[in-house]
């Protein structure tokens, strides 16, 4: 069968665990398109923006823990999944994008939908592949499934990633009417044998000893997933030896009250006395990016004498200017044997028991602060994110957009125990996508959903909803300021006279008529003595997509959230 070496790709992907695949409407992808939606253990479901259904399969791939695949048609439809692939790079996502193309001598010929799509995603891919465009030689049906099996062994791989797999296809494109849809029998299938990543007993030995040396150590975590076995071996790492865990939300330690969770909120206003009592000699950490800005100065301009880094594999980010050691282990692994190591009880032990007690006074007095802060006589958007963060009902999932809605929810923070899984798109933390990565979530959990998104990152990314796919189980709150109001914070473009136009670009937009136009319910917090009901009729689970939005004024906004920040400034003054 002419088709029969592309139908074998399902059948190779189906063999390797991928269960998910998003389709995107098109002519030369068609091929692709019916050996996956024919397939019986594929579930295909189809997009109409590549913008958005990139972010889709990305957040589907979160939520399965299973690699998603990509599929578009030829032309300019590859270029916009670069927003989604470039997010799942730097996240460190598995994505298997297939873009479908031209045969190489049309390409630059005036022929429809062709551009230069071999490599299109640079260096934002683990790997590029071209699939060979005749399917007639025993030597090309060998390359197609090498390249797949390596494809999807390659995606992952530690550190996991999105890999690309250009497919050139010649017409017709179609299948004819007697033909049908077979898959192979015995189709070859490679697995991959991945290392174990254990530590070593040299690393063993030199943690052992290096470890017993120094005294003021910290833990930073980085973003990364909900963990029960990370956190147990968290916990008991840093009982056993006194060590302060610094956590933004997104780190997903949420679960249990060791974490110093507020270090953006006080490290901002502290005086530069505390800061240099809070100075590590020994960091050690693991995880991605840091959503505080704050933690990362502070960690810059008061370097540690020695910095150890956990991560699996791939090259390592110096945020902070100051890593020594990297030990090639998953971060559960390192802090069960640190956890298992007796420090011994002497002078030196005591004090880094006292300065974890200086880190906890500070966390004590950013949660005091924020206590008698609320509730604030107006309604503001941190108020509402304050709100919601207090009663998202256990077992959630809550989604934080970038920008100000990502900053609100790690000054607030979570509540403990209430077994929260939290995501954010910071790998390299744009708006585009925000919202479609929630709903790739949602149509694959049956859990509860919830976003905080402002409204610049909601309206960007509107078609996320241009599908006929249900979505009962999301919730969006939309902070609507009419424009960015984090470039009204932001000491640089707030300062300049073109600010209100070409910075904080002020739209109109509110969600009233997007919540008709793909039947919402649509709730409008316009009073103060509505939002503890409208909260809670938020999270009741009725079967329902619903919006509940405020719309409020942008300069409100910023005062309220810089005097919450001068509160925590005044405290060191008394």
């Amino acid at each position: 069968m002419r088709f029969q070496a592309i139908n074998d790709i399902a059948e190779i992907c189906a063999r390797k665990g991928v269960e998910h695949v998003v389709l995107c409407p098109g002519s030369r992808c068609a091929p692709l398109t019916l050996a996956f939606t024919r397939h019986p253990d594929i579930l295909t479901r189809t997009f109409s923006d590549e913008r958005s259904a990139g972010f889709i399969g990305m957040g589907i791939s979160q939520q399965t823990r299973k690699p998603a695949v990509l599929v578009c048609t030829s032309g300019s439809a590859a270029y916009n999944f670069a927003p989604a692939v470039s997010e799942a790079f730097f996240s460190e996502i598995p994505l298997i994008v297939f873009t479908a193309d031209r045969p190489s001598e049309w390409i630059a010929q005036h022929d429809g939908q062709t551009i230069y799509q071999q490599n299109i995603f640079g260096l934002h891919v683990k790997k590029s592949f071209n699939l060979p465009q005749d399917y007639d030689h025993a030597d090309s049906l060998w390359a197609i499934n090498r390249i797949i099996n390596e494809a999807i062994n390659l995606a992952q791989q530690e550190p996991k990633g999105p890999v690309h797999i250009n497919t050139p296809f010649r017409e017709p494109l179609y299948p004819a009417k007697e033909e049908s849809t077979t898959y192979s029998d015995n189709i070859r299938i490679i697995e991959d044998h991945v290392a174990s990543y254990e530590l070593i007993e040299r690393d063993k030995e030199f943690i052992g000893s290096a470890f017993q040396k120094y005294k003021n150590i910290i833990i930073v975590a980085g973003q990364h997933d909900y963990d029960k076995s990370l956190q147990d071996a968290l916990l008991t790492c840093a009982i056993q030896h006194h060590i302060p865990v610094i956590a933004d939300i997104i780190s997903n330690l949420n679960d249990t009250d060791y974490p110093i969770k507020h270090s953006d909120l006080f490290l901002g206003q502290a005086t530069d006395g505390v800061k240099k009592t809070l100075q590590p000699d020994l960091l050690i950490t693991f995880g991605k990016s840091l959503i505080s800005k704050n933690l990362k100065v502070f960690l810059r301009n008061y370097a540690p004498k020695a910095h150890w880094h956990i991560q699996p594999g791939g090259v390592t980010a110096d945020t902070f200017k100051s890593v020594t050691n990297i030990f090639h282990t998953f971060p559960v692994d390192f802090f069960k044997f640190i956890g298992s190591k007796q420090r011994e009880e002497t002078f030196e032990s005591q004090k880094q028991y006292n300065y974890g007690k200086l880190w906890e006074i500070e966390e004590r007095r950013a949660i005091r602060c924020l206590s008698e802060y609320f509730p604030q006589p107006e309604l503001s958007e941190l108020e509402l994110v304050q709100q919601i963060l207090s009663q998202i009902p256990s077992r959630s999932t809550l989604h934080v957009a970038n920008s100000m809605s990502v900053r609100y929810a790690n000054f607030i923070g979570l509540a403990d125990k209430n077994e929260i899984k939290v995501y954010a798109n910071r790998g390299t933390s744009g708006i585009d996508g925000c919202t479609s990565t929630v709903v790739g979530h949602a149509l694959t959990s049956n859990g509860l959903h919830v976003l905080i998104t402002g409204d610049l990152a909601f309206f960007y990314d509107r078609n996320a909803f241009w599908h006929n796919y249900a979505l009962p189980n999301l919730r969006i709150v939309l902070l609507n300021n009419h424009g960015g109001l984090i470039f009204n914070m932001i000491d640089g473009p707030a300062s300049q006279p073109e600010a209100p136009e070409y910075f904080i670009t002020h739209q109109k937009l509110n969600a009233q008529k997007l919540s008709e136009e793909f039947g919402f319910e649509y709730l409008k917090l316009d009073n103060k003595r509505k939002m503890k009901n409208f909260v809670k009729d938020l999270f009741e689970t009725d079967n329902k997509t619903k919006i509940l939005e405020l719309e409020s004024d942008l300069q409100l906004n910023k005062t309220i959230f810089e005097n919450l920040k001068l509160k925590i400034k005044k405290s060191y003054e008394s």
